[in-house]
C-alpha cells in the first residue's frame, strides 16, 4: 500500500464521518422542530408580514385592529357567548403556551377542552387557514406585546414543554 492510497483512504473515511455527523445533527434538528411544530416566530419579519395581513382579514373585526378585544369580554352577552377577548397585554392570550393558542385557533376551544357542547363565537380555522398561516397570525399577535410580556410568554412555553417531557 502506498502513502498516496493510504492518504486517500483516510480522507475518504473523514468525509464519510463528516457526512454522517451532518446527517445526524440535521435529523436531531428536525426532531426538535417536529416536537414543537407550532412555535411562534415574532422575530421573523416575513412571518409577521403574512400574520398582519391575515389578522386584519380574519381577526380584527372581533378582536380589534390593535388586539384590544370587545368591551366586557369577561361577561357573557345576551346570547350566552363571551365577547372576543383582547390579544394585547391586557388580555389572557399570553397566558397560554404556543401549542394551546394554535389548537384553539385551528380546532376551536370546545375541542381543546373536550367539551363538544361548549358554545363560542370563535370559529375554528381548520380548513380556512393553513398551519403556517395560523402560526403567522399568532406570531404577529405576540410581536405586539411589550417585551416583558413576551418574555413571560417565553417562560410559559418553557414550563409547558418541560411538563410534556416528564
Amino acid at each position: 500500500m502506498t502513502l498516496k492510497s493510504l492518504a486517500l483512504g483516510v480522507a475518504g473515511l473523514l468525509i464519510a464521518l463528516l457526512v454522517a455527523g451532518a446527517g445526524y445533527f440535521s435529523l436531531r434538528a428536525t426532531d426538535r422542530q417536529a416536537a414543537a411544530p407550532h412555535r411562534l416566530r415574532p422575530g421573523d419579519p416575513q412571518v409577521l408580514h403574512v400574520g398582519a395581513r391575515i389578522y386584519a382579514q380574519q381577526c380584527a373585526a372581533c378582536h380589534g385592529a390593535k388586539g384590544e378585544g370587545q368591551p366586557d369580554w369577561r361577561d357573557r352577552g345576551p346570547d350566552g357567548l363571551l365577547p372576543a377577548p383582547p390579544h394585547d397585554a391586557s388580555g389572557h392570550t399570553w397566558h397560554h403556551p404556543d401549542e394551546q393558542l394554535f389548537a384553539i385557533t385551528k380546532q376551536g376551544l370546545a375541542r381543546l377542552i373536550n367539551q363538544p357542547d361548549y358554545r363560542t363565537a370563535m370559529p375554528a380555522y381548520d380548513g380556512v387557514l393553513s398551519d403556517d398561516e395560523i402560526v403567522a397570525v399568532l406570531s404577529w399577535i405576540k410581536a405586539q406585546w411589550p417585551p416583558e410580556v413576551r418574555q413571560r410568554h417565553d417562560e410559559i412555553n418553557v414550563q409547558y414543554r418541560k411538563s410534556l417531557s416528564q
